[in-house]
């Protein structure tokens, strides 16, 4: 009896494996703005971004605009949405903000007050630490926390999400996605512990900051931030994975693996326990989508 029941775990086993020895990397976030040609100038005369793709849909009424500090292949981006028709969204209570690093916090707070920013928070050191930053938000109200920092191959580094159980948070991304916990930190004085997770050193690559405030389990979501892209170089296992932990941890697949039609790029799809939805891109299979763009 024992014996089958160490068979059956198995290739359960060996399959979270999976996530670990795959080829993965945060690629995008996409959410949804009111004015695309507003963006694009605050983005990248504020913030020095780069527009890296433009492209309109016409028959589907929305337009998309990518921009980054580096190329696509190599940097994480924002790919921002425009539906026709449509001026505003709502933000929720969950989605915290962007993060970009900067040699000098001071002076980049000054040239987005200039472009009209709305600084929410005015540059200087962390309470009780040594860190400077500053809060600004964009002209949809999407918050950027702006850090300072050392030259960085990345500095568009932190997507902050709030969870209603952090423990669950960190199992599930390193089980299902292969992440690593890189940091954990609680402030019982502000009551919020916060954990940042990623595949690589947070001050080399993006990471997912996940905020946990003391008793609240649940956030609102709103209808503008819409999700993460994760690379992978195989949809179908990487699925399987997914499938697996949601059973274990909550959350759900949302599109099977597949080919998304007229792009022939296969994607999966899926929410995590907390609801916050995640997209896997054939590693392959997006080159071909950009390369086939320019």
């Amino acid at each position: 009896m024992a014996e089958g029941a160490a068979k059956a775990v198995t290739p359960n086993a060996e399959l979270l494996e999976w996530p670990k020895k795959d080829k993965r990397r945060l690629l995008h976030a996409v959410y949804r703005v009111g004015d695309l040609d507003r963006t694009i100038e605050f983005y990248t005369e504020g913030f020095g971004m780069k527009l890296l793709r433009h492209r309109d849909i016409p028959e589907e009424k929305y337009s998309n605009a990518f921009l980054g500090f580096g190329p696509e292949e190599s940097n994480f981006v924002v790919e921002l949405t425009y539906n026709y028709g449509v001026t505003s969204y709502d933000i929720g209570e969950g989605f915290g903000h962007f993060a970009i690093a900067t040699e000098d916090v001071y002076k980049l707070v000054e040239k987005l007050r200039a472009l009209g920013g709305n600084i929410t928070r005015e540059p200087g050191p962390v309470k009780g630490g040594t860190s400077v930053i500053a809060f600004v938000k964009d002209p949809d109200g999407y918050a950027f926390e702006l850090i300072q920092r050392g030259p960085t191959p990345e500095p568009l580094c932190q997507l902050m999400l709030r969870v209603g159980d952090l423990d669950r948070s960190i199992k599930f991304y390193e089980k299902a996605l292969g992440m690593k916990l890189l940091r954990k930190i609680d402030r019982p004085e502000y009551k919020y512990t916060l954990a940042m997770v990623g595949y690589a050193d947070e001050y080399e690559t993006t990471v997912l900051e996940f905020t946990y405030n003391y008793g609240v389990t649940e956030y609102t979501k709103g209808n503008a931030y819409a999700q993460v892209a994760i690379s992978t170089d195989d949809v179908y296992k990487s699925a399987e994975v997914v499938n697996l932990v949601t059973q274990e941890l909550g959350g759900k697949i949302t599109r099977q693996p597949g080919p998304i039609p007229g792009i022939n790029t296969k994607i999966t799809s899926f929410l995590d326990p907390d609801g916050w939805k995640s997209v896997l891109v054939d590693n392959e299979d997006f080159l071909k989508e950009l390369h086939k763009e320019e």
